[in-house]
């Protein structure tokens, strides 16, 4: 999130003139009827704001993690998304604890770094990190669903294009501007859409997965990023591979499991991101899906060894 107004080159698309009456800072708790889904989210912090959502010895991480239900996990120090020097917090779990969580690091963040004394509610930014083959269920035919969602939200939402000097990178930053209870409804209106779309459901994968040489794309200069990748690639456990398996189509729902969630599970145990083709979309000569599985050798094992164990019993019989 770039709080500071930061300069990001998203500016909102909702003006000024959207601003209801002043309202209660903290947002409404969320209605309790949405389908348990397992879902995450993705959105940016500058090093202050992941300092002071981890807290002393992380204890209000850990505060917001019971608090919430939700889990929560920040990239490293030195992990930015491409282009900015802001690190990825992820927020994953029921679709209701998911917004538990991100209304509190948000409270948290605006009393912190926003609130001026007997001042209106203050309008700021947060940058939601969404798959870019995902954006198009939040923009909608002829731009209709976004439209919807700033008038439904009265939040600015501007979503940015695709930033295509960074190879690998399939992101894009969803920027939504506003009071914290406007953030929030858009936050929640935004969740709903992508909890529907099976990609990003697959999408799942650990804070920070793009390639290593990214860290310290806007610190050459001190050497954070050259010395960090000469130790990573010292390390073959801990560099990013990636292999393909297949699962014969007829079992590809267990592996993606209800709403998702097993493929979620596997995704958050092994550390491993994990992407399944298209009906259709065969390994060569077979019937058998292919299944992507992308990280760390520990991690790709990992995921293998679970995806076998919710396969391997239908396969046997």
């Amino acid at each position: 999130m770039s709080m500071e107004g930061a300069d990001s080159g998203f500016a909102a698309s909702a003006d000024g003139s959207q601003n209801q009456s002043p309202s209660p800072r903290k947002s409404p708790p969320s209605p309790p009827d949405h389908e348990e889904k397992t879902t995450h989210i993705k959105f940016l912090l500058s090093n202050a704001e992941a300092g002071s959502v981890i807290g002393k010895g992380g204890s209000t991480i850990n505060d917001f993690q019971t608090q919430s239900g939700a889990r929560i996990q920040l990239s490293r120090n030195f992990e930015f998304f491409p282009g900015t020097s802001d690190r990825i917090v992820m927020v994953s779990g029921l679709i209701d604890d998911v917004l538990k969580a991100v209304d509190l690091i948000l409270s948290k963040l605006l009393d912190e770094f926003y609130v001026e004394e007997g001042g209106e509610d203050p309008r700021f930014k947060v940058r939601l990190v969404v798959p870019n083959g995902c954006c198009g269920g939040i923009i909608g035919k002829g731009g209709s669903i976004i439209k919807s969602l700033i008038e439904d939200s009265h939040a600015g939402i501007k979503i940015s294009p695709l930033d295509n000097s960074y190879p690998g990178l399939y992101d894009r930053l969803v920027t939504v501007n506003g009071t914290l209870r406007e953030q929030m409804r858009a936050i929640e209106l935004i969740l709903l859409k992508l909890a529907e779309d099976l990609h990003y459901v697959q999408s799942v994968s650990a804070p920070f997965p793009y390639p290593v040489g990214y860290n310290g794309m806007n610190y050459a200069s001190n050497g954070v990023g050259g010395k960090f990748q000469n130790a990573r690639s010292q390390n073959k456990e801990e560099r990013s591979n990636s292999v393909t398996i297949g699962v014969a189509d007829e079992h590809i729902g267990l592996v993606v499991g209800r709403g998702g969630r097993n493929i979620f599970e596997i995704s958050q145990l092994s550390g491993a991101r994990i992407k399944i083709s298209e009906r259709g979309d065969f390994m060569s000569g077979t019937s058998d899906r292919k299944v992507t599985i992308t990280g760390s050798q520990r991690a790709i094992r990992a995921a293998e060894a679970m995806i076998s164990q919710k396969v391997s019993p239908v396969s046997e019989r």
